[in-house]
């Protein structure tokens, strides 16, 4: 079997054909690389609300997104996805796991016309302590419904059932009618099922982000297309986020079929890293759906260069020095490499140690500010990421003639000092510190810690 090196595309899930395709920009060989940000990357909810989601922050942390697909009579069929991580819920002890409970309210909105509400109460079960804190797509909510086609103001309301925490989200959608000869947008999925009648259910598993990692996972993107007649055709591109077609084919339909079902696989092990853009046909017919390929589906970083400055205190330096190294067509593998060596549990679909680094790059971030430079580049936030929070703290920083910050770290005998020599606010460790503190986190790294 040939195997693609970028995008595959099978035919109709109910009769299928296969064909395939490698990356290539049209009409330039230029490759640009989008320079990421730590604002990006701690940002989520700002990215992923510019790539047509819905999105909010704490204290309930959510990503979803409205698919759209033809139903019987004169509505359409909605499908709400949001995707939920364990950490914002609140778990109680049920039997020898444990239980979280929480709502989603959903309401649309149009001129002339009284609102649609939908609610919902749902639960999640966690068989441990350990997987009540889980910080990836760990919990995915689905929810189908009927509406009339229309634009409709959306808001979506999640909410904890035991602490009432909860958070929103809304954008405007323009919910479309499907004609005979008219597709869906591309919808991007976990699983799906064609169907070959409108009286079918639609039965997908939606993938809310739409995010793939480098290197991971195959993308799927379904689509339907509706009463097509016998040998038609309808061009797709995938765009880059500067708007450069990196590929282009055309979805064929045998026809004589009420709805025929398609599918799109994108398997990114290229350098097509960033947002793309997967658009079905031309004109005013075109319905174009966002994707996202990043080095992680937890965090948002789509530069290679990016990644491996992000991680400078994380250590295994010989194998960021392998990614950085490798040629444009090995980087996928030597990054798959890297996440599998450093993995301390190839059980789960996430990386634990690169979590807990990320977390506490993002709280070094926000804690120490004011140095001249970001506050994970810090010399107290290289300490704080490297060996967390320290046992023991003494801060003479507001004293006229104490300019000292001492952290203590007991397990590890270890003292760090930092000063502010020039009363500018910047700390540095003194020299005895940076040789103790070198010698500690050489031990650590040592013992795998």
């Amino acid at each position: 079997m040939k195997r693609c090196a970028a995008i595959v595309l099978v035919g109709a899930l109910a009769a299928g054909a296969a064909g395939c395709g490698n990356w290539k920009r049209e009409g330039s060989q230029d490759q640009v690389q989008p320079t990421e940000t730590l604002t990006q990357l701690f940002d989520l909810p700002s990215f992923y609300r510019r790539i047509g989601r819905f999105s909010a922050g704490d204290p309930m942390p959510f990503v979803g997104t409205l698919a759209f697909a033809a139903a019987q009579g004169d509505s359409t069929a909605a499908i709400l996805a949001l995707s939920l991580e364990n950490r914002s819920l609140t778990f109680v002890k049920n039997g020898p796991g444990f239980v979280a409970r929480y709502q989603v309210e959903m309401a649309l909105a149009r001129d002339s016309a009284p609102p649609i509400r939908l609610s919902t109460i749902d639960s999640v079960t966690a068989p441990d302590y350990r997987a009540t804190q889980r910080n990836d797509e760990s919990v995915l909510f689905q929810h189908t419904f009927s509406v009339p086609a229309g634009n409709y103001h959306v808001s979506v309301t999640v909410r904890d059932q035991v602490s009432s925490r909860k958070s929103s989200a809304s954008r405007d959608f323009d919910v479309p009618s499907f004609g005979a000869g008219s597709t869906t947008a591309p919808i991007l999925v976990y699983q799906a099922t064609g169907r070959s009648s409108l009286s079918d259910p639609v039965d997908l598993v939606l993938n809310p982000r739409g995010t793939v990692a480098y290197g991971g996972d195959t993308l799927l993107a379904y689509m339907e297309g509706y009463q097509m007649p016998a040998g038609s055709t309808v061009p797709f591109e995938v765009r880059t986020e500067t708007d450069s077609v990196v590929y282009r084919d055309s979805l064929r339909f045998t026809g004589n079929a009420a709805v025929q079902s398609q599918i799109i696989r994108l398997r990114p092990d290229s350098m097509a890293l960033g947002e793309l853009k997967l658009v079905v046909g031309q004109g005013d017919q075109a319905r174009s759906t966002s994707a996202v390929v990043s080095f992680s589906t937890a965090w948002v970083v789509t530069n290679s260069d990016d990644m491996i400055d992000l991680l400078r205190y994380f250590g295994h330096d010989d194998l960021l020095d392998s990614v950085r190294d490798a040629p444009a067509s090995g980087r996928a593998q030597a990054w798959r490499h890297f996440w599998a060596v450093t993995d301390p549990n190839p059980q789960t679909p996430e990386n634990e140690a690169l979590d807990a680094y990320f977390t506490r790059l993002r709280i070094a971030n926000e804690r120490f500010t004011g140095e001249g430079v970001p506050g994970w580049r810090t010399d107290r936030g290289e300490v704080y990421i490297t060996l967390g929070e320290p046992d023991e703290t003494y801060d003479a920083s507001a004293v006229a003639r104490g300019r000292l910050i001492r952290w203590v770290y007991l397990r590890d005998q270890l003292q760090i000092d930092f000063t502010d020599d020039y009363g500018f606010g910047h700390f540095r460790m003194t020299p005895s510190s940076r040789a103790a503190y070198s010698t500690v986190l050489s031990r650590h790294r040592a013992r795998g810690s």
